[in-house]
Formats: C-alpha cells, sequence, structure tokens
C-alpha cells in the first residue's frame, strides 16, 4: 500500500503553503506493520529533504539522530520503517514563513484523517511540535471528542497519559529539520518522547 495512492489534497485551498512542495509518503508498505506513526509540521522546502528522499535527506538525518539519541540503533528512515515507525507531516506543503494558519492546519488535517485511518495497528502516536499537536485535536474535534492534548506549553503537558482514538499520544517537539541541533534541552526531551513511545512495543 501506497499512502500518496490513497489520500490526497483536493483543490489546495490554503493560500499560506507553498503547493510545489506538496507530499504524502511515496512508500510501499504493508499498514498492518505500523504501530507508532509520527507526526512532524510540514513538508520541507526542497523535496530532496524530505523523510523518504534518496540519499541522506535533512529529515533522515535528524531523525535518525533523534531515535539514536533514544538509545534506538537506527541509521535511516528504512531503519526506522523496519521498526514499525512510519513518518509523516501534519501538513503536507511546503511553509512560506515562519508559522503556519490555524485554518491551513485545520484544512490539512482532513488529509492526515484520512492518512491515519490506513493504519489499523497503530499503539502510539508521536506528535512532534505545536502544528502536529493542533492538527490531530482538529481530528479528534471532528469526531466530537474533544482535544487530544490541552493547550499550554509542551514542556509541562508532556509525561501525562494522553489518548487518541483509544492509543497513546505523546506531544513532543520538532525533531525534522535544521531547528533540531539548536536547543539541546529539547533534543533531550524529543529523545524521552521516543523512548517511551517505542517501550510501548515491547
Amino acid at each position: 500500500m501506497r499512502p500518496d495512492r490513497q489520500v490526497a489534497c483536493r483543490g489546495f485551498p490554503c493560500t499560506d503553503v507553498r503547493h510545489e512542495c506538496y507530499i504524502v509518503p511515496d512508500i510501499d508498505l504493508n499498514p498492518r506493520n505500523v504501530s507508532i506513526v509520527l507526526i512532524s509540521e510540514a513538508a520541507p522546502a526542497d523535496p530532496g529533504d524530505y523523510y523518504y528522499a534518496s540519499g541522506d535527506p535533512l529529515f533522515q538525518q535528524t531523525t535518525v539522530q533523534a531515535f539514536n539519541d533514544a538509545a534506538v540503533d537506527v541509521s535511516s528512515v528504512k531503519d526506522i520503517l523496519s521498526l514499525g515507525v512510519y513518518l509523516t507531516t501534519a501538513v503536507k506543503c511546503g511553509k512560506t514563513g515562519y508559522g503556519i494558519r490555524a485554518g491551513t492546519i485545520k484544512e490539512c488535517s482532513l488529509v492526515l484523517e484520512r492518512e491515519l485511518a490506513l493504519f489499523p495497528e497503530v499503539q502510539a502516536f508521536l506528535l512532534m511540535g505545536d502544528v502536529a499537536i493542533k492538527a490531530v485535536n482538529c481530528i479528534s474535534k471532528r469526531a466530537g471528542e474533544g482535544r487530544v492534548i490541552p493547550a499550554g506549553s509542551t514542556y509541562k503537558l508532556r509525561g501525562q497519559e494522553y489518548l487518541f482514538r483509544g492509543q497513546r499520544a505523546f506531544p513532543s517537539y520538532l525533531q525534522a529539520g535544521p531547528s533540531f541541533f539548536i536547543e539541546k534541552s529539547k533534543r533531550r526531551m524529543i529523545a524521552e518522547d521516543i523512548s517511551e513511545a517505542m517501550r510501548l512495543l515491547a
């Protein structure tokens, strides 16, 4: 199954993102082998930096490092996939500036919702940053279930138990892209959250 053949944006209504950077994972995988879904912010400005791009893309570099920080021995996105971890973004287009409008996150959460429905065996969701948290909250609220993650600073929310579709959801920080290397305290918390999610599979 290839996610990009199952879900797509219809009409590209958002005006604050780069539609030419639109991407849904184009990998072929067995959806029943996916136990954890890691959701980061947005597609990169350069498609060559995306998780599943050839070579050693930036998203792969930082995500592999995040898993290594969590004492998970991987050297590629392929290794991460083999552990049952699927990587995607909440927003499928690239950013035009620093932030992303709430309306854009809500609109793209419709695509993310269909994407997540492809994976029936998921045991945990890693929500890497505010955009991923907001997108999952949008999905949950549409289902009449309210927020998955309450409002507040991520560092204050971590360590508590949240459920999305009956499974654990971990609010964390963005691990994809150059910002990962900037703040050591966030990098430590990212490692802790990945480690906690991976323990659910033991």
